[in-house]
């Protein structure tokens, strides 16, 4: 038996925490709540509005691109962060690098998305700045996706 000590997890860090308790609330929301696609769009908002820039401004241009892209989706809140859905499913969000101390911005694609690409494809990406050329990626993404 080895006699070196291995590190003990702390368990999860105050923002962790965090952002499972703003899940928790948003799925109480959701279940008290009808199907209304305002509320979900105002509470993405008022996630966005909180940001610090330049991830506010990040965070605003993609909701942009995306809602134009994608009109059917539904934009919402998913562990605090904006997220938009397809028939009830989170298809892609915005996951903020100041909120997780991270060093860049994310964003990233779930099962649903229609992304897949052979035997291996990206369903994260890092974002670090809004140019035309990633606007026009992103957007191309999300046409993808909803495919």
């Amino acid at each position: 038996m080895s006699q070196s000590k291995s590190k003990e997890s702390k368990g999860f860090t105050a923002d962790e925490q965090a952002a499972m308790k703003e899940r928790a609330r948003e799925l109480k929301a959701e279940a008290r709540a009808s199907k209304d696609r305002a509320e979900g769009e105002s509470a993405l908002l008022a996630k966005i509005a909180e940001m610090p820039e330049p991830e506010r401004a990040m965070a605003q241009r993609l909701h942009e691109i995306i809602t134009a892209t994608a009109p059917a989706l539904w934009p919402k809140t998913w562990y605090g962060m904006p997220a938009y859905a397809k028939d009830g499913k989170i298809l892609c969000f915005f996951q903020s690098a100041q909120k997780f101390d991270a060093r860049y911005a994310t964003l990233g694609f779930n099962d649903v998305a229609k992304l897949d690409d052979g035997a291996m494809w990206p369903t994260s990406f890092a974002l670090r700045e809004m140019t035309a050329d990633v606007e026009a990626r992103i957007a191309a993404l999300v046409a993808k996706a909803v495919s």
